[in-house]
């Protein structure tokens, strides 16, 4: 660990840019020197979050019958071209390959910027029968798309990481209870795992993934009461087994299209949420279960008793250990408060602090980073009590993010309020109309906010009419302003 600036950051409800970009600095999480806008170099300490994430995402679709799979970075053109409205969604936002070496490529290569262009075409011939669904595979990957808005380090890049499922159904049935699953897997891990509270919306007709039936989203609030969708999944139909000709031979014997779907969760951005969301002004404050260090010991030494407390933290660290926690023993050179800073920093969950009198006691003395709480323990309830802490401290995050998000959350009756809305941010809940030249003028007059969609499973009453234009209202739908 480098000696970093021990003063506090900034309010990140104050001055979220500056508290987020010295975070990345300070945290060690980003290089932003790699000299291509929208690519950051992620440093150890952001890949091994990443890394977890990646863990728990894969380690669920294996359970759920998914298989890994991995795919070229490069599509041809004419895989690309296919589906009329993924091009059309798409097309301004790749990075083309032109050239190899000293020569011109006969036909242009595109990075992937999502993979269905690049799976289906071999879908076409690993499906053939009925029996061959469901066909559900995965990839953790990265992709690349030509941001043309302003960049910001793991929130909205050129480059990212996420994990990508595309799965193959007999009828447009199955493939909905896939959307569900795919539903219930997101929710899980933000709401068990994650400890982020997040809006599940069905986004418009006019904001769907280019070629699908049927989008929804997961957005989350952000301190600077913006919103970053993190997960999606899509009903896709028939819109691309149609085009890629991806038939099987049901048991009467007829040929029939797949019903597909898609399931997008953005790695990148579930680091940025978890950063963001759950971070203060002394840095980072992980969930248990995802922190790359879920324990850190730090011995306090004096010269007199050194050895002795040295040994007590090897047993401690050991017996940790062999439990299966992600524990470092702290034996560097550096003072005990600069270690506390650069542990507190990274977001360790859980610091043990083992002195002199903690041996005389038969204590050791634990630190929790969410509520930078202190207590003692005794040294046999040790195990026991950080498993009670794994818990609490994720119950702890996941109310203050509700709290947050309840607080922000405003209902929306007027133009007047729409405005008040734009001016204070947070996402607003309105009676809306349902046309897309609605939204449009929502969007011109809040500099931005947009209509995120309606809220999966929530119940309407009276409607009443559309806060913006008057006419009917049709739905009840979250309007926010997006990365």
């Amino acid at each position: 660990m480098s000696g970093n600036n021990e003063t506090p950051l900034p309010n990140k409800y104050e001055n979220f840019n500056k508290w987020y970009n010295e975070i990345l600095q300070r945290a060690e999480l980003v290089d932003l020197r790699y000299g291509v806008k929208g690519f950051v170099v992620y440093r150890p300490n952001s890949a091994m979050i990443m890394r977890q994430v990646y863990r728990f995402f894969e380690e669920e679709l294996d359970k759920l019958k998914h298989a890994p799979c991995i795919f070229p970075v490069v599509i041809p053109l004419e895989f690309f071209k296919k589906e009329a409205q993924h091009i059309k969604g798409f097309l301004d936002e790749v990075f083309w390959v032109t050239r190899a070496g000293q020569h011109d490529l006969n036909k242009p290569l595109l990075l992937r910027p999502t993979s269905e262009t690049a799976m289906y075409p071999l879908y076409a011939f690993w499906i053939r029968s009925y029996k061959d669904l469901p066909l559900k595979l995965y990839q953790s990957n990265s992709v690349y798309r030509y941001e043309t808005k302003a960049t910001k380090p793991l929130l909205r890049g050129r480059e990212f990481f996420w994990i990508e499922a595309h799965c193959a159904h007999r009828t447009r049935e199955d493939a909905e209870l896939q959307v569900l699953e795919d539903m219930k897997v997101m929710s899980r891990a933000l709401h068990e795992v994650l400890g982020v509270p997040f809006m599940l919306l069905e986004r418009p007709p006019w904001d769907r993934f280019a070629g699908a039936d049927k989008t929804y989203a997961f957005d989350v609030l952000f301190p600077d009461r913006s919103v970053l969708q993190i997960a999606t999944t899509h009903v896709l139909g028939e819109n691309f087994s149609r085009a890629f000709e991806i038939m099987y031979k049901d048991e009467d014997g007829e040929l029939k299209y797949v019903q597909q779907t898609c399931f997008g969760i953005g790695v990148s951005r579930i680091l940025a949420t978890l950063i963001s969301v759950h971070g203060d002004e002394y840095g980072l404050v992980l969930p248990f279960d995802v922190a790359p260090t879920q324990v850190v010991i730090v011995p306090i030494l004096f010269k007199e008793n050194g050895e002795a407390v040295m040994e007590k933290c090897r047993v401690i660290f050991e017996r940790l250990r062999e439990r299966g926690y992600r524990v470092v023993l702290d034996d560097s050179d550096e003072r005990p408060g600069a270690k506390f800073y650069q542990w507190e920093l990274i977001g360790v969950p859980v610091r043990v602090e083992i002195g002199p009198r903690d041996i005389e006691k038969g204590v050791v003395t634990l630190f929790r980073r969410d509520t930078r709480e202190r207590m003692a323990v005794a040294e046999g309830e040790l195990e026991g009590k950080i498993e009670e802490l794994r818990k609490d401290i994720l119950r702890v995050l996941r109310e203050r993010g509700e709290r947050w998000l309840e607080e922000n959350l405003k209902e929306i009756g007027s133009k007047e309020a729409l405005m008040e809305l734009a001016r204070r941010g947070g996402i607003g809940k309105m009676p809306f109309c349902g046309r897309e030249e609605c939204a449009g003028e929502i969007k011109a007059m809040t500099g931005g906010f947009e209509v995120r969609g309606v809220r999966v499973g929530e119940k309407w009453g009276n409607l009443g009419i559309c806060a913006v234009c008057g006419n009917e209202a049709k739905q009840v739908v979250y309007i926010a302003k997006p990365y």
